[in-house]
């Protein structure tokens, strides 16, 4: 799928120019923190930042200001999903404080291969109020070998106890210039013709998401859509695959 395949792999290549501008550059510069807290609407680019950062930090030929270099066996492993030392989390199906409990020993552990260990939580805001409190703790005093990036869509539903620990990036919706910035270079890359008419229209009822509007750009690409959008079957094949995503 378009969004996988063209799934950034450097800060260079991020869609979002705040968060480029922001926490690639810090990272890069080798200012990590122990915890991030990354907030958006759903595809802006969250868990692909998540990976970039732990892409970062354990780059075994980079340097200090440099992208990971994306050849050494620890980048390999990241791009690939292989590491056991990224440790990706649905809290949407792990929402109980056993999960949490379970975590707070194996973070104990030493990385396998690797400088650190860096857990990702997605849709961190699904936890329950008691994993919330067992999470706490390791956030307060968690081993220098482990960095923590929790990601939400949901904000509102975070204690503050949690918030308050760490480093917040706020991704928002993404912009339609970014996102159309991206669907013109997949287009290039894929050789596919789409109008101009059907583009602003996949951007459109994308709703501020780059997966939602490169899965529109696919699941279009070769359709009534992407030949006459003034046809009423065309337009309402766009929003019916909207609603789908």
């Amino acid at each position: 799928m378009f969004y996988r395949k063209y799934r950034p792999q450097t800060w260079s290549d991020l869609d979002n120019q705040q968060i480029r501008e922001t926490l690639g550059k810090a990272v890069m510069a080798n200012n990590w923190s122990h915890a991030y807290l990354l907030l958006g609407s759903r595809g802006t680019g969250k868990t692909t930042t998540a990976r970039l950062i732990a892409k970062t930090i354990n780059c075994t030929d980079r340097k200090k200001g440099e992208e990971p270099c994306n050849k050494c066996d620890s980048c390999k492993a990241v791009t690939a999903g292989t590491t056991l030392d990224v440790i990706e989390i649905d809290a949407a199906s792990n929402t109980g404080v056993d999960d949490i409990r379970d975590l707070r020993e194996k973070v104990k552990l030493a990385p396998s291969s690797s400088s650190h260990k860096v857990y990702i939580i997605d849709e961190v805001h699904m936890l329950s109020t008691s994993a919330f409190n067992a999470l706490l703790k390791t956030l307060e005093e968690p081993p220098e070998h482990v960095v923590f990036v929790l990601a939400t869509t949901d904000p509102q539903k975070l204690p503050d106890t949690i918030i308050s620990r760490c480093l917040v990036y706020d991704f928002g919706k993404s912009l339609n210039t970014e996102i159309k910035n991206k669907l013109e270079k997949i287009i290039a890359k894929e050789k596919i013709e789409v109008s101009a008419k059907v583009l602003d229209q996949i951007i459109k009822n994308a709703n501020g998401s780059h997966r939602d509007a490169q899965k529109l750009l696919e699941q279009t690409n070769g359709s009534s859509a992407n030949q006459d959008l003034e046809r009423p079957d065309a337009l309402n094949l766009i929003k019916f695959l909207a609603k789908r995503n």
